[in-house]
């Protein structure tokens, strides 16, 4: 499909400039003023008033992940369509092995699972246990286009690895030029400290965020940032959600250390007075890390300024109601995560640019070119370049919404950021060179392709 793109304002990382677009063949082939072209076109949009930007991609997403309260409520296919309408055109997703199957097995299945995604897609691999073959499988994993490893600190009853077992990934991932993702949280300090509020009968889901305190993320943090000194391994700290955590991660990145960090938009924008009220009204906030103080909300956005946050993902994993209700007398029980693929553009844009705490190059830059230069897909995707995958997003800005699970895209009951108002959301989506989103409707099914990565 030949598509030009007429009279829009293009925003990339690094410039800003009114230009048109010519895309041949899913591929942006020319960025030129004033562009005229004899070849035969399949459409012609005029983006007057409107504002182009590269397709979101989402570093951190949770979609059909299997739980002890069944599987999180969005697929592939019903979380990549809320992706879509949000303007978020790839996804990293995770490939967590059973215990005794191997990374490269887990890998295949995984890959076969997200087969009915709309998005682009690629994924973390999990190590979960450390045997005689994990050494191999990481390198089988890298040979087959994984560049990156995810590894749980907390967690260590079902997925989580004891210090010697992620010392020893971070080393093998290091050696072999690979990047390794961590949640950061004391996991044994935190089970304690669960067990403890339980047995005193204190249940309710604001015992959840007491029992993972700041200080507890920020050890991991701390923990993490030496080994990788160590191990001479590129680390990616996913969802911070502290100011404690960020001094930690600011002092290492000024020494050089290969350090990144995301955040979430749930952290900048809700704080832990939501964990006050019924079972129903706190429950949809059960997540981990928990939300935290107003401080540490202020002290993201300060850096996302200062560029110490690379990435913002959502770590969109949601459960509806019934699932959350696993835990109403026991907030262990309750399955942790929160949808938000959907929103996460609308509500940087919101809340962010119109607020004057980011430009719109630091927007295209949290939420798209970095993620894409940090994981191996730059410049395929995360920029607008002649050559690039023409992924875009064309912006109304004046385009106003109330968010509500009575609205949203995503395949679930439940909605944290029920009532919040937004201005500014993708008028048209192309994914590729088709376009997917006209005006709010999905007019396009077809599926996304697995995104074999190569270490730089």
């Amino acid at each position: 499909m030949n598509i030009i793109i007429k009279n829009g304002t293009i925003v990339t990382s690094g410039e800003i400039l009114e230009s048109d677009i010519l895309i041949e063949n899913g591929i942006i082939s020319k960025i030129e003023k004033s562009l005229n072209t004899l070849d035969k076109l399949d459409k012609t949009i005029d983006a007057k008033g409107l504002i182009i930007s590269p397709g979101g991609i989402d570093p951190h997403v949770h979609m059909y992940l299997p739980t002890p309260a069944g599987y999180s409520s969005d697929n592939f296919n019903t979380g990549s369509i809320a992706a879509l309408f949000g303007g978020t055109t790839t996804l990293l997703d995770f490939v967590t092995p059973r215990k005794g199957q191997s990374l490269t097995d887990a890998l295949d299945q995984r890959i076969s699972e997200a087969g009915n995604s709309l998005c682009d897609y690629s994924f973390h691999v999990s190590p979960i246990e450390w045997t005689e073959n994990t050494e191999n499988e990481i390198n089988d994993c890298i040979k087959a286009g994984i560049t990156s490893f995810k590894v749980y600190m907390a967690y260590k009853g079902s997925v989580g690895l004891d210090d010697t077992n992620l010392q020893k990934v971070l080393k093998v991932v290091g050696k072999a030029g690979g990047l390794v993702t961590v949640h950061c949280e004391m996991g044994d300090e935190i089970e304690v400290l669960r067990n403890q509020f339980v047995s005193e009968g204190k249940i309710e889901s604001r015992y959840h965020a007491l029992s993972r305190p700041a200080e507890l993320e920020a050890e991991a943090v701390q923990k993490v940032v030496d080994y990788a000194k160590e191990t001479n391994c590129t680390v990616y700290i996913v969802h911070v959600s502290s100011e404690k955590s960020l001094k930690i991660i600011e002092k290492a990145q000024k020494s050089g250390q290969k350090v990144f960090a995301e955040t979430c938009p749930h952290y900048l924008l809700l704080d832990d007075s939501k964990y006050n009220g019924t079972f129903k009204d706190t429950v949809k906030y059960v997540l981990s890390p928990p939300l935290r103080k107003k401080a540490d909300q202020e002290a993201l956005w300060d850096n996302i300024q200062k560029g110490v946050i690379s990435t913002i993902g959502t770590d969109h994993c949601p459960f509806n109601l019934i699932q959350k209700s696993a835990g109403i007398n026991d907030f262990r029980k309750v399955p942790n995560g929160a949808g938000g693929v959907e929103h996460r553009l609308t509500l940087l844009y919101t809340y962010g640019i119109l607020e004057n705490k980011i430009t719109w190059n630091q927007f295209v830059d949290i939420t798209s070119t970095q993620t894409a230069k940090i994981f191996g897909l730059y410049p395929q995707k995360g920029e607008i370049a002649v050559g690039s995958d023409a992924d875009l997003v064309i912006w109304n800005p004046e385009k106003k919404n109330t968010i509500s699970a009575r609205n949203h895209h995503q395949n679930c009951d439940l909605e944290i950021y029920e009532g919040f108002k937004t201005k500014g959301a993708p008028e048209f989506v192309l994914k590729k060179g088709e376009i997917v989103i006209d005006k709010g409707e999905l007019i396009s099914n077809r599926t996304g392709l697995f995104l074999k990565r190569k270490i730089k």
